[in-house]
């Protein structure tokens, strides 16, 4: 599940777990508050039962849990680095390696 740019990152991850023989979805959740506000039976359509879920954010992962639900959230805890977006990104451990270990250490 990924918000904005992250949603790339977790399209890479998925093309590498298909390339390991494991399915994933991708889903772009671009607003917390829109999806909230939509019916249960649409959000149980798009984020299903009995799967597990990994979050991608360029930010912190505080609140992820209420989607990933006992799932993974790969993200930016902490603060204080300076680099282009992306290298900073990549080196806090948000790009396509960390997503597959989380969505492989799941299953």
């Amino acid at each position: 599940i990924g918000t904005g740019s992250e949603v790339s990152v977790a399209l890479d991850a998925q093309a590498e777990l298909a390339a390991q023989g494991i399915a994933a979805r991708v889903v772009s959740m671009p607003s917390w508050k829109l999806f909230e506000e939509q019916g249960r039976d649409y959000q149980a359509e798009v984020l299903l039962s009995g799967v597990p879920r990994v979050s991608v954010e360029a930010g912190r992962t505080f609140g992820w849990e209420r989607w990933t639900q006992g799932g993974a959230s790969v993200g930016i805890d902490r603060f204080g680095a300076s680099a282009p977006g992306a290298e900073v990104a990549d080196k806090l451990g948000v790009n396509v390696g960390a997503v597959v270990e989380a969505a492989k250490a799941l299953l």
